[in-house]
């Protein structure tokens, strides 16, 4: 693991100040080892401590000081004397010049000697090292960013001219011409950029339209001619494994692109339409690990009910929600958590977003007979002790995980339902009766995800009345007469370079955790049971939805009202 400081000196301090035994740091150590993941987030993960304890405390044994640069503010023409590569590249941003002509440079590690002078004979001048966070660093880049986002339209235009002057025999021979090869750089490079995680290609009568979802919305960004559209899509045929002369069946593929001193992993659809094949690029950190709980969004109340079911070693917990909603990333969250050396966990997923280490993961394949029923059928061969099963889609494959949850093992899945209340009709809907789905349910959990406000250019207000009203109508459609939990000072983003002029920044969820207790379990298997049965003793032990937890986040300034309103009514 890498730190600026030594793991003993970090050991000392927090057993110093009574946040951990050394039995319980020890432990976490091998278990970040084990999992490859960053230490310090473990801790901050485990709540043991929070970032800005542990940035003072190494900035003050470093001897440098912490760059606050949401304070404090970076002047962007001393940024610009840097290039992007190689800030990525050595994690480290010239932030502001002193009138002695000393560059103030932030930096993961303030330690790095061999990049301190490498930046002092780049820069040409004294080097003063900040520490800083990948965040910080982040908010930085941003201004690179800016300054792609005003030359990309240009770079395509005068591509996508250069393509169109170009005579091609074939698709073939049109998608390795070098300007096909520069729009279709330049839109991965620019969508990475914006932290976009799609790019859509699609065709229309006149033009390609192209456009990113950025979390979780999707935005033009431009038109190019239709008569490059073909050697488009032939080039990211050719990237990602398909079939260059097909054009009547769907297709998917992926490749791994590099962005500067990191890799992305595109997943490749391709569809045909009216006009001719629409594309679409999901696009993935192959870095990219599991989030905590935390980073997810959950509060406390939530982390620990999801927690406390993980130490069960049998039963179902089933994450809902519609497409999007982040369903998988919870997955992949409490998968994380159950990751010890002493289980076997397995899963089936269609598709595997990021690879787990030590747990195995298994793809769908149709083409192959992978079916989630037929792969939980084989994997039930393979001894384990916790199965993941991307999504329950039918009939067969939710008998057998109930089967499999009655007999030992504990199975982490998802449904396509609204709320957490609803995944229990639905069930019996797949054919599991009540008596197995009330004695192998542990949790259902249901989420949304909404957007973050920016947190650089955050302001406050007093509710609207017209928005109050909007909020105690939704609130009575969930039966809920109590309008206390409404925020009187909401919050929104200007927009600045940070979050592109968009106020909002990076995404969370919003959850609702139904625990099934003996109470409930009782309810599930009554004859009369149906879902407004299920509400009302929800109602009366005081059931927190997903609509209440996301006011919450409104009062505490992580998202907007507007956001949890659309998501609601998604």
């Amino acid at each position: 693991m890498s730190l600026p400081i030594s793991i003993d000196q970090l050991k000392s301090k927090l057993i110093q100040e009574n946040l951990i035994s050394p039995e319980k740091f020890d432990a976490l150590v091998t278990e970040a080892e084990r999992k490859n993941e960053n230490f310090i987030d473990k801790l901050i993960s485990e709540r043991i401590i929070e970032r800005n304890f542990i940035n003072q405390f190494i900035a003050s044994t470093l001897g440098v000081g912490v760059a606050d640069l949401a304070v404090t503010g970076v002047d962007e023409t001393v940024v610009k004397m840097l290039p992007e590569e190689i800030a990525r590249q050595r994690k480290a941003v010239a932030f502001r010049r002193e009138e002695d002509g000393t560059f103030d440079v932030a930096m993961v590690d303030p330690n790095d000697l061999e990049t301190i002078g490498f930046l002092s004979e780049r820069l040409a001048g004294k080097i003063k090292p900040y520490l800083a966070t990948a965040e910080d660093l982040d908010r930085v880049f941003s201004i690179y960013g800016m300054e792609m986002t005003r030359d990309f339209k240009k770079i395509i235009e005068e591509n996508v001219q250069a393509s169109l002057r170009t005579a091609a025999r074939n698709l073939q021979e049109a998608s390795i011409q070098v300007p096909v090869v520069a729009i279709v750089d330049n839109l991965i490079t620019y969508a990475s950029s914006l932290r976009a995680s799609d790019i859509h290609l699609e065709i229309l009568e006149e033009s390609t339209l192209i456009r990113y979802r950025i979390d979780g919305i999707l935005y033009e960004v431009l038109r190019i001619p239709k008569e490059v559209h073909s050697a488009l899509v032939a080039r990211i045929k050719i990237l990602g494994g398909l079939k260059i002369d097909e054009h009547h069946q769907p297709q998917d593929g992926r490749f791994r692109y590099r962005v500067s001193n990191q890799f992305i992993d595109v997943r490749v659809s391709v569809i045909p339409t009216f006009y001719g094949e629409k594309m679409e690029m999901r696009l993935l950190e192959s870095a990219q690990k599991p989030l905590s709980f935390e980073e997810l969004g959950m509060l406390e109340p939530t982390a620990k009910v999801v927690a406390d079911n993980l130490k069960k070693a049998y039963g179902m917990i089933v994450s809902c929600g519609p497409t999007g909603s982040g369903k998988t990333t919870t997955l992949y969250a409490i998968m994380n958590v159950l990751n010890k050396p002493t289980v076997n966990i397995n899963t089936i997923e269609d598709p595997i977003e990021y690879n787990i280490k030590y747990v195995n993961q298994t793809q769908i394949n149709t083409a192959a007979g992978i079916t989630f029923a037929t792969g939980l059928r084989a994997l039930l061969r393979q001894d384990p002790n916790i199965i993941m099963v991307g999504e329950i889609r039918d009939s067969e494959t939710a008998n057998i995980s109930v089967q499999a949850a009655l007999t030992g093992h504990l199975i982490v899945t998802s449904l396509h339902t609204n709320d957490a209340p609803t995944a229990i009709p639905r069930l019996f809907d797949l054919g599991v009766p009540p008596f197995l789905a009330a004695a192998t349910l542990n949790l259902v959990l249901a989420q949304r995800l909404v957007r973050k406000v920016c947190q650089e250019c955050i302001y406050s207000y007093e509710i609207p009345p017209e928005v109050k009203e909007l909020v105690v109508k939704q609130l009575k459609e969930l039966g809920i007469n109590d309008d206390s939990s409404i925020p009187k000072i909401i919050y929104k983003g200007k927009g600045c370079n940070s979050c592109n002029m968009l106020g909002y920044r990076g995404r969370l969820g919003i959850f609702e955790a139904l625990e099934i207790d003996d109470k409930m379990k009782k309810l599930i298997i009554e004859p009369q049971l149906n879902l407004e049965g299920i509400r009302k003793e929800l109602k009366a032990i005081g059931f927190k939805t997903m609509f209440e937890d996301g006011l919450y986040k409104v009062q505490l300034g992580k998202t907007t009202i507007e956001e949890v309103l659309r998501v609601i009514r998604e």
